[in-house]
């Protein structure tokens, strides 16, 4: 089937997809002191014993939140999903711009109560909001948060690193946005760290997309396929498997690590976080066997 094509010729965004729209625009980035990840921006400087991380992510009106939405919750959501993103990536976040894009016809009231939300999700962390801009609009709201921190240079996890036959992992329950934990969820920051510091993780990412989006994604940039037990996903209360795949927004951590680790790991987790599920879910195998054939519904992929 032939895309259509625009008045110009060029294919539109919902034809390219989000992934394919990032892969093009990265491609053009200039590489000289930068380690481009799937979920921040990792920069290394000379001398530097650390590594300095950068990220930015929005949540957009009637996409992300609904006009009725509590703004206190608005704000947690932007806050913590960049946050979430540092997770994925092991690092500590430190600084935070916020950038509000909202209607003149908003009240004050409504701005406040988000900058409530947006400091009572930072807080936790010590992250300090320390500037940000604000323009106006005609259309919907949007909220954009740009965070920057560290991550030690052994302590740096991308989505790559992953190996045939490690095992994959995910925290927590998967499906919950059904019951909103999209807008109340915590980013896996602790468990991230405390990951780094005691296992070699060989790859992350969060769960922000979906499962059937992420878990591609990952194995993709490891350059690898894998084979997962739908049956024994942690579904969240009300939720099924397809909901646990596509549904989106959960905020958990997919890692994979080397089944040597498994036993120690799962031991080590259960003390450590004695309310917070840990679940093998399958592992990542070679391309172009069955194996990797194995097809889950899509989660959510923007512009399509």
């Amino acid at each position: 089937m032939r895309r259509r094509r625009s008045a110009r010729g060029r294919a539109r965004l919902g034809e390219v997809g989000e992934d394919a729209l990032l892969a093009s625009l990265l491609a053009e980035l200039p590489a000289a002191r930068k380690l481009i990840g799937g979920d921040c921006a990792v920069v290394e400087f000379s001398g530097a014993k650390d590594l300095l991380v950068l990220k930015t992510d929005c949540v957009v009106e009637k996409i992300h939140f609904q006009p009725t939405t509590d703004p206190e919750l608005v704000g947690w959501k932007a806050m913590m999903r960049p946050l979430s993103d540092f997770a994925a990536v092991s690092a500590v976040p430190r600084f935070a711009l916020v950038t509000l894009i909202v209607p003149a016809t908003r009240s004050t009231s409504w701005v406040k109560k988000l900058y409530r939300g947006l400091k009572r999700a930072a807080s936790p962390f010590d992250v300090t909001i320390v500037g940000g801009e604000t323009s106006a609009t005609r259309g919907a709201i949007v909220i954009s948060v740009s965070v920057s921190g560290f991550v030690e240079k052994n302590r740096w996890v991308s989505r790559r690193g992953g190996r045939k036959g490690d095992d994959l992992f995910v925290t927590g329950k998967l499906g919950g946005s059904l019951r909103g934990k999209h807008l109340r969820f915590v980013p896996r920051i602790e468990a991230s760290r405390w990951l780094t510091k005691n296992f070699r993780v060989r790859a992350m990412i969060d769960l922000s997309d979906g499962l059937g989006a992420d878990l591609p994604r990952l194995a993709r940039a490891s350059r690898l396929g894998f084979k997962i037990d739908k049956d024994s996903l942690p579904l969240a209360p009300d939720a099924k498997i397809d909901n646990a795949i596509s549904d989106g927004e959960d905020y958990e951590l997919l890692f994979a690590i080397s089944p040597r680790d498994r036993a120690r790991l799962e031991r080590a987790w259960r003390k450590k976080f004695p309310k917070l599920p840990l679940t093998r879910i399958g592992f990542l195998a070679q391309r172009g066997n069955n194996s990797t054939s194995q097809l889950l519904p899509r989660g959510y992929v923007h512009f399509q």
